[in-house]
């Protein structure tokens, strides 16, 4: 900004206010088109993509929360510093299979956890109230099992009924090795479309020093033109992609073994996987017992890929 502000002869709070308003409009343009809400039918989409692409049915997005480093704001005390050691912002976020941001809440304190930032989203009340339009329970495919809609996630969100996380600990028994191999399998989606974003735009590699709230508009406007670009290139179906190129993403061979996709070259995007925190996440018996319907399913004729037991067998999982 204050370059920009020394080339053009203007202040540099002139130049954070165009930014800031330039963010809010392509924000306001962009997102009825590229980030409207999900509607029953549009999450039945994401569930066939993930069952298509990823081979995990009922599951119509991925979740994980990406922290957006920032300079310390004032008078802010710890709010903004995370376990990192750094001040930042936390964007929450669901993808569908293909890499496109389908809920987002941008602007938590990144001294908060994953799952106490999805608690307190605006996407995570409404899924608590059930206020989004999440389909009624489905079979599984080739069964008479009905299951809920579900996001998959890591370790730090709760297990619930629209929420699968990994079975905890180590000593796990096969079934349990299973379902933690592919559920890892399909929740990389979601690194992969944050690694994207920073990828490309590279104003997420490195620190923003702006007022937190330009900051969120900026965050809000990568959002929008990333799932603008991509979604143009998914309907165009060009052999040429620039936005997101073949094996720019992760990618799996015919044996399960994954190929790391090209945006993880650079060293500078390590920053950007974030584990999370664990939190105090008990769950209910009932989702528990949905968790083991689920692991059960996937190790069945019906559920099961050809790949999967000598994945677990070789101790690569």
């Amino acid at each position: 900004m204050q370059t920009v502000a020394w080339n053009f002869y203007v202040s540099k709070p002139t130049v954070s206010k165009v930014i800031r308003d330039t963010c809010k409009i392509i924000w306001d343009k962009l997102s009825p088109i590229c980030l409207p809400r999900p509607t029953a039918d549009d999450f039945r989409r994401y569930s066939r993509d993930f069952q298509e692409l990823w081979n995990m049915p009922n599951c119509f997005g991925a979740i994980d929360g990406k922290h957006i480093v920032v300079q310390a704001p004032y008078n802010t005390g710890t709010s903004f510093f995370n376990y990192k050691k750094t001040f930042s912002i936390v964007l929450m976020a669901v993808c569908d299979a293909n890499y496109i941001f389908t809920l987002v809440d941008v602007g938590a304190f990144g001294s908060q956890s994953d799952g106490g930032v999805f608690k307190e989203s605006a996407f995570g009340i409404a899924l608590d109230n059930n206020e989004l339009e999440i389909p009624d329970d489905s079979c599984l495919p080739e069964t008479d099992t009905k299951f809920p809609y579900y996001m998959v996630a890591d370790e730090a969100f709760p297990l619930k009924s629209y929420i699968m996380r990994p079975y905890p600990g180590t000593k796990l028994d096969k079934t349990q090795k299973t379902f933690n191999y592919r559920l890892s399998r399909a929740r990389r989606v979601i690194e992969n479309s944050f690694g994207i974003l920073a990828s490309r735009w590279r104003i997420f590699r490195s620190t923003i020093i702006a007022h937190v709230d330009t900051a969120e508009w900026i965050v809000c406007a990568g959002l929008c033109l990333h799932n603008f670009l991509w979604m143009s290139e998914l309907i165009s179906k060009s052999e040429n992609a620039t936005y997101c190129p073949p094996n720019y993403a992760d990618t799996w061979d015919n044996n399960g073994n994954v190929i790391s996709g090209q945006w993880r070259q650079c060293e500078e995007n390590i920053i950007f996987r974030n584990m999370g925190r664990m939190g105090a996440n008990n769950a209910t018996r009932k989702n528990v017992t949905l968790r083991d319907t689920l692991a059960e399913y996937l190790i069945s004729p019906e559920g099961a890929v050809s790949w999967q037991e000598a994945y677990i067998t070789r101790g690569s999982f």
